[in-house]
Parts: structure tokens; C-alpha cells; sequence
């Protein structure tokens, strides 16, 4: 292999983690124009590395790429919003249960600790910081459950998750970031309370409230 193909992809893994973060955040909002051009002067890299990025970003279903119109921050819609949220749902709710099967007193603290941390961040408006830890709090659960497979399934959802949970969050107005942060510390009770039932709903109720928040903030039509 050539080594300027090997430093092509490279720089495409480094392009792809740029343009991911800035959509997941919320600096590149969804239907933003993604415009090679643009891309490669503002990177500073060569136009083949910036289209192996889109394209991967496509296949993750951050970025929608049509021909003769170039490549935008794919929009979620409402039929995806239910399939994802419904599929959340099952899969979640199997990650609480192995989770608990699993939980030790060291485990249960960090996911505490990263609900302080988000109700710390939602007192003080933050709502990127909160974002970011609302991320890595179902990213903790996913870890926790230690299922290899699942693992592997996740990773091919991995950027329509965190979709959803940039979308959940930036629908919230500030007076209800801290309720959310809050509805964490209530799953982590569940989860705790060793009763498999009382998770499962609790983690249903924390998905469907989050797919309402985005439903209502998604253009009609």
C-alpha cells in the first residue's frame, strides 16, 4: 500500500472525529451544507480525505450525501425518531438488567458522580457540558454491561445515539435541564434497587420523554 494513501486515511480518521464532534455538539446544525471546498480550506487538507470522511459520517447516519447536491447535516425525521427510540428502548432495557446482575459499590459511584456532574452543569445553563455527560453516562451503562456483541451492535448506532441525545437536550428549555439531569439520578436508583422491572420502566420512561422533547422540536410536515 502506498504510504500516501496510508496518510490519507489518516487524516480522514482525524477529519471524520472533527466534523462528527462539531455535529454532535451542535456547531454544525442539522441541514448545514457540507461543502468539500469549504472543508478542505478550513482543515487545511486535501479534498480526498475530507470525501472518505463524509462518507463514513453517511454510513453513520450523521451525514446525508445526494448527488449533484453535495453532503448536510442529516436532519432526524419522525419515522426514524420512533425506530430509534423504540429500538433504544429494547436495547437499553436489557443493558439496565445485565448492569445490575453486575453493579458493585465502585461502579454505582462513577455513575453517580457523573449525575453530579450534570446536575452541576444544568444549574449553571451549560447545556453542551450537559450533552457531553449525557453521553457518557449511556455510554458507562453500555460498558458496564459487558456484552461483547452488544458492544459491536452499538458501535454501528453509536452516531445516531448520540443524535438523539444532542437532539433531547437542545430541544430542553433552561428550566428543565436540571429535571433532566435529575431523571439520571432516578435511573441510577432503579438500577440500584436490584428490581429488573422497575429499571426496565424507568429506563422506558427516561427514552420516551427524551423522544417527546425531540418529536416537539421536529418541523411538521
Amino acid at each position: 500500500m502506498a504510504l500516501s494513501l496510508l496518510q490519507d486515511r489518516n487524516i480522514a480518521d482525524r477529519v471524520a472525529d472533527e466534523l462528527r464532534e462539531a455535529i454532535q455538539s451542535g456547531r454544525l446544525a442539522p441541514g448545514a451544507r457540507l461543502v468539500e471546498r469549504q472543508l478542505s480550506s478550513e482543515l487545511g487538507v486535501s479534498h480526498i480525505p475530507i470525501r472518505e470522511a463524509l462518507a463514513r459520517l453517511a454510513d453513520e447516519g450523521l451525514v446525508e450525501r445526494q448527488p449533484r447536491r453535495g453532503s448536510r447535516v442529516r436532519a432526524l425525521t419522525a419515522k426514524e425518531l420512533d425506530e430509534l427510540s423504540g429500538l433504544r428502548v429494547l436495547l437499553e432495557q436489557f443493558v439496565v438488567v445485565r448492569v445490575q446482575e453486575r453493579l458493585t459499590e465502585r461502579s454505582e459511584a462513577e455513575l453517580r458522580k457523573l449525575v453530579d456532574a450534570m446536575i452541576q452543569a444544568a444549574e449553571r445553563g451549560d447545556g453542551l457540558r450537559l450533552f457531553e455527560l449525557d453521553r457518557r453516562f449511556h455510554e458507562k451503562l453500555w460498558a458496564l454491561a459487558d456484552h461483547r456483541m452488544l458492544t459491536e451492535l452499538v458501535a454501528q448506532l453509536r452516531g445516531r445515539i448520540n443524535g438523539f441525545l444532542r437532539a433531547a437536550n437542545a430541544a430542553l428549555e433552561p428550566d428543565a435541564l436540571q429535571a433532566h439531569a435529575r431523571s439520571h439520578e432516578e435511573l441510577v436508583d432503579a438500577i440500584a434497587g436490584r428490581d429488573p422491572e422497575t429499571a426496565k420502566r424507568a429506563m422506558e420512561e427516561h427514552i420516551r420523554l427524551a423522544a417527546e422533547r425531540v418529536s416537539s422540536a421536529l418541523p411538521v410536515g
